[in-house]
């Protein structure tokens, strides 16, 4: 009988651990006081506070662009260099490979950050040495933010693009194979659509990881491409606003939205690959 009650509860206790203190978040958002701690009155006025500040609405947009782009290129490298270590065993330069999808995942981000940072101060200048090319390479910006956040993420989706790689049953790739079609083809019309479910999965890590980054993008980040967190951490030092709970409220609703619909659409998709 006890065993059957200590599930539960451990459950019921690490969902409480986990979610108390995002319930207590959204609910203070909607506080009439200014004290983040203390109640006074339902009211939604921080809401329009957040939405009159430029400033925050400005990180906001960046923030996104930035996570979108990294996450959709991180997606792709991260997918093919997965594809390159299950399918193939023996090639020239595979340990190299395996071990810089690797690095991002064990590198200390302020590591991470500071080589980026060194990188970047190098091409720009070995770029701008030429009187030619001056000014071509761009100066530390959303581009590099999106470079980054690109290198880190895509090795998390390798991971995850790994292990379904590896699962997946490669008879039906060899079928298509003997039915004429060439290897492009094969990955598209075939891999693709098996593994969808795991390239899903990454782009929403990665799009996750990339919008909660703040060490990295402080390191390449330069002015006008401030992004959220960066914003945020500036104003917390200060004292934490009560339209920081706001925005975190919204942000909290969107991913919720856009885990919700994964989830569903690849359901669907299994049960159609099913039928």
């Amino acid at each position: 009988m006890a065993r059957g009650w200590f599930l539960p509860l451990a459950v019921l206790l690490g969902l409480i651990f986990l979610y108390s203190p995002i319930v207590s978040l959204i609910v203070f958002s909607f506080n009439d006081s200014r004290l983040v701690t203390v109640w006074g009155g339902f009211s939604t006025r921080w809401y329009t506070a957040l939405f009159n500040d430029a400033q925050i609405l400005g990180a906001a947009w960046v923030s996104l662009k930035v996570a979108f782009f990294s996450a959709c290129l991180a997606t792709m490298f991260g997918t093919l260099g997965a594809f390159v270590l299950v399918r193939f065993d023996r090639f020239w330069g595979r340990l190299l490979l395996m071990a810089m999808l690797t690095a991002p995942l064990v590198m200390p981000e302020v590591i991470t950050g500071l080589s980026l940072l060194l990188m970047f101060v190098a091409t720009e200048n070995l770029f701008n040495s030429f009187a030619l090319t001056n000014g071509l390479f761009p100066s530390r910006g959303v581009i590099t933010v999106v470079i980054a956040h690109t290198t880190f993420c895509a090795a998390f989706v390798a991971v995850i693009a790994q292990s379904r790689l590896r699962d997946m049953d490669e008879s039906l790739e060899e079928a298509a194979r003997d039915l004429g079609a060439g290897p492009v083809r094969v990955f598209f019309d075939i891999t693709i659509p098996v593994i969808t479910p795991a390239l899903v999965s990454g782009w929403l890590l990665a799009f996750t990881l990339s919008l909660d980054d703040l060490v990295i993008a402080s390191f390449v980040s330069g002015p006008g491409a401030s992004t959220l967190p960066m914003v945020i951490f500036s104003k917390v030092r200060l004292g934490v606003s009560p339209d920081v709970n706001a925005l975190a409220t919204i942000i909290i609703a969107l991913v919720s939205v856009a885990v919700i619909t994964a989830g569903v659409l690849m359901r669907r998709a299994a049960r159609q690959r099913m039928h």
